[in-house]
């Protein structure tokens, strides 16, 4: 069997990622995207160790991954006076390359869109696998018949919830928020906590950046005016200058606010749809989701490549070389580290970056679980082209 047609949903930086290495493959790709047009700005994200740079070079990328990068910011951890108590060091926060989302997902968009069809302001509404493929049907579009789905759509997946089932199935709430926003207090990258909650501003991650603990809130993930609201009140009685940054919520044209939540599926396939990214094992604000795309799109188009367009020899092979690489999202939880519930635990998490060896030691262990996978060198596109898909 060959397959010849493949449909992405998502043209963030997973989705983007596979379709490169699936159109040098000779596919036919489609990537279906429900905003209007690609997502520019958004937080920084980063790449650390040598499996990165790895697949990054094989993508023609690296260097101008190099080049895009924003570098590593130290943030201070002040006080209500904005006194300095600690210094979070821009190694921590943005691993060894730090480049900015929309940045990298605009280079990938550029290597990608000459060879692959993108289809914006659309979405998946049904799936139906057949003998012959997967029929899908769009919110706009005509319907269409493809010989693989690829949910590439984020921790709150169109595709997961379609092909495998409702999203409180798969995607459990860690316990806090985060918001990011264009308001500004000034320029200097600062961080001031109080029990349970955190507000940040000139980091990498946004020009400010809120935190804040919380059980499961019900709220419209399309409905900005509302989640301004939620912040505020989160943030309300808040110390230092919160209170100038929430007078500017009303104004701010960039905003989003979503759980620090983990994904997790049983399997990544179900017959011909297969899950990437997020949607398969995000893990929120938790440090290594963007190299877990990168290095999944490898994999699994690398996997389909040895395959021959075998969908399920590959989405087999897919799952045994990648669960054991993504398992650091079923560990991790950022929320009581960047917003720790009590006035101790916030000297203790300020005290780990007083001392160099605590900050090697945290280094060291993230560039372990970084580089816990052996790459495989899978077929040339060069050599195969055509005879996978």
């Amino acid at each position: 069997m060959k397959n010849t047609t493949v449909l992405i949903s998502g043209s963030s930086i997973a989705g983007p990622a596979l379709a490169y290495w699936l159109s040098r493959y000779g596919c036919t790709v489609t990537v279906v995207e429900k905003a209007p047009a690609l997502r520019l700005g958004g937080q920084a994200v980063d790449f650390k160790g040598a499996t990165h740079r790895t697949v990054l070079g094989r993508m023609g990328i690296l260097e101008e991954v190099r080049r895009r990068q924003t570098g590593g910011t130290d943030q201070a951890i002040i006080d209500a006076e904005g006194r300095t108590l600690a210094i979070l060091p821009g190694e921590f926060t943005g691993g060894e390359m730090e480049i900015l989302r929309g940045d990298l997902s605009a280079l990938l968009y550029e290597r990608t869109a000459g060879s692959c069809e993108y289809v914006f302001g659309d979405s998946i509404t049904s799936l139906t696998e057949s003998v012959g493929g997967v029929h899908v049907t769009f919110e706009r579009g005509a319907p269409r018949t493809y010989d693989i789905v690829v949910g590439a759509d984020g921790i709150h997946s169109n595709v997961r919830r379609l092909a495998f089932g409702p999203e409180s199935q798969y995607v459990h709430h860690l316990g806090h928020y985060y918001a990011l926003a264009d308001v500004r207090v000034g320029r200097e990258p600062v961080m001031y906590n109080e029990p349970g909650r955190m507000a940040a501003v000139g980091g990498p991650k946004a020009p400010a950046f809120f935190v804040f603990a919380s059980e499961r809130l019900e709220f419209d993930r399309y409905d900005v005016e509302q989640q301004k609201r939620i912040l505020a009140e989160a943030m309300k009685g808040m110390g230092w200058r919160v209170p100038e940054l929430m007078a500017q919520l009303p104004d701010a044209r960039e905003f989003y606010l979503d759980s620090i939540s983990r994904s997790e599926v049983d399997h990544y396939s179900r017959g011909r749809v297969v899950l990437l990214g997020d949607a398969a094992y995000g893990n929120t604000l938790g440090g290594f989701g963007t190299g877990l795309a990168v290095v999944g799109a490898y994999v699994l188009a690398g996997e389909l490549a040895a395959a021959g367009g075998d969908h399920r020899v590959a989405f087999q092979r897919y799952e045994e070389a990648f669960r054991g690489y993504a398992k650091i999202t079923k560990k991790g939880n950022a929320g009581p580290f960047l917003a720790p519930p009590t006035s101790g635990r916030i000297r203790m998490r300020n005290w780990m970056f007083k001392y160099d060896f605590m900050l090697r030691a945290m280094l060291k262990l993230t560039d372990k679980f970084a580089t816990d996978i052996d790459l495989k060198d899978y077929p040339s596109p060069e050599h195969v082209r055509g005879t996978v898909c």
